[in-house]
C-alpha cells in the first residue's frame, strides 16, 4: 500500500496532499489527524448540522413572528373604528320616507343632534318593543345630555306602517319621548335599509303576516354619519354609557 507521508528537504514530511509540515499521527479517536487540517468525527458533524437547523428554524419562527404582527396591525389599521371615514362609508346614507305627520324628510333629519336609528315595525311582538323601552331608559340615564339625542323608528313594513298608524304606535309612554318614526313606499324603505346594512323579509303570508329583521341599532353623530353598532339587548346602562362616552368624544 502507497505510504500517506513522504520525507521532504529538511527532515520535513509531506502528506498525501503534498502538504509540509510535522509527521501525521493518530488522535485520541484513532482517526488520522493530518497538519494543517482538522478532522472531526461523524458526531461533532452531526452536532454542527442540528446547530444549523436549530438557528435556520428559530430565523424562520421569529421572521413569520413579526409578518403575523404586521398583518394583524395593518388588519387593525384598515378596520373601521367607530367614528372613521371607512365606519362612515359602511352605515348610513340618503333616504327619501315620509315621518308620522306624514312630511316628506330625508337625511338630513339626523343633522344637529346625534340619533339612535332602528329599524323595525309596528306589529312586532316583541324585538321592537324591547329595543324601544331600552332606549327610552337609556335616554332618561343620559341626564341633561338627552336634549342633545333623538331617536328613530324606520319601519320595514310599508305595506302596514301608515304615517298614522307609526304616530299611534309610538305614542306609547314606555317608549322614547319625541321619537320620530319614518316609514314610505316599499321602494323608498328598501333604499333605506341597504343603506344601513339592515336585512328584513316579509315571513309568512295573509294579514297576520310578520317580518324578520336585523335587530341591532345604530348612533349617528350630529353630522349624520355612523359611530357604532348598539346591539340588541345590550340594556340601558350599557346603552347610556356607549351614548354618553360617543358624546364625550365627538
Amino acid at each position: 500500500a502507497a505510504s500517506t507521508c513522504a520525507a521532504s528537504p529538511g527532515g520535513l514530511s509531506t502528506n498525501a496532499w503534498g502538504e509540509i509540515g510535522a509527521p501525521a499521527r493518530r488522535d485520541g479517536s484513532g482517526l488520522l489527524a493530518m497538519p494543517g487540517r482538522i478532522v472531526r468525527n461523524r458526531s461533532q458533524i452531526e452536532a454542527e448540522r442540528e446547530d444549523v437547523m436549530t438557528r435556520k428554524t428559530l430565523i424562520l419562527a421569529v421572521a413569520l413572528a413579526v409578518l403575523m404582527v404586521g398583518v394583524a396591525v395593518a388588519a387593525w389599521r384598515l378596520s373601521p373604528k367607530p367614528g372613521d371615514a371607512q365606519g362612515q362609508a359602511m352605515v348610513g346614507g340618503d333616504f327619501q320616507l315620509v315621518n308620522q305627520d306624514g312630511r316628506p324628510v330625508d337625511q338630513t333629519i339626523l343633522n344637529g343632534k346625534w340619533s339612535v336609528v332602528f329599524f323595525g315595525f309596528t306589529y312586532c311582538p316583541d324585538i321592537c318593543p324591547t329595543t324601544l323601552q331600552s332606549l327610552e331608559m337609556a335616554v332618561d340615564r343620559l341626564g341633561p345630555k338627552a336634549k342633545d339625542l333623538q331617536v328613530v323608528f324606520v319601519s320595514v313594513d310599508p305595506e302596514r306602517d301608515t304615517p298614522q298608524l307609526m304616530k299611534t304606535y309610538l305614542a306609547n309612554e314606555a317608549y322614547p319621548k319625541g321619537v320620530i318614526g319614518l316609514t314610505g313606499a316599499p321602494e323608498q324603505v328598501a333604499a333605506a335599509a341597504k343603506a344601513y346594512r339592515v336585512f328584513y323579509e316579509k315571513s309568512g303570508e295573509g294579514p297576520g303576516y310578520t317580518v324578520n329583521h336585523s335587530t341591532a341599532a345604530y348612533l349617528m353623530d350630529p353630522k349624520g354619519r355612523f359611530n357604532r353598532v348598539l346591539a340588541y339587548g345590550l340594556g340601558p346602562d350599557e346603552t347610556a354609557h356607549q351614548i354618553g362616552e360617543a358624546m364625550r368624544g365627538g
